[in-house]
């Protein structure tokens, strides 16, 4: 009987949690809330995008060519020379 009662406390727990979560999520209040909090969002981030300062670009010339001549000269190594020469 104690057993009973209890799993009926359980599923009535589990119930009123649901019912309650779902009442609230679609209640009136909570939509104007959300909706009222996602226009502040939105104003205080275009006020931050207005005052964001604008950076001068310095890219130039950062790119540096290699000749072909150095791309040629790649010394070839072998592993276990590589080791005998450490030691």
């Amino acid at each position: 009987m104690i057993k009973e009662i209890k799993y009926l406390i359980f599923v009535l727990f589990i119930f009123f949690f649901f019912f309650f979560t779902i009442k609230y999520y679609f209640s009136d209040l909570n939509k104007i809330n959300s909706n009222r909090v996602n226009n502040d969002i939105d104003d205080k981030l275009l006020m931050n995008l207005k005052n964001l300062p604008i950076l001068e670009d310095d890219t130039n010339d950062s790119v540096q060519y290699l000749q072909e001549t150095n791309i040629n000269k790649k010394k070839k190594y072998n592993f276990w020379e590589l080791i005998e020469t450490n030691e």
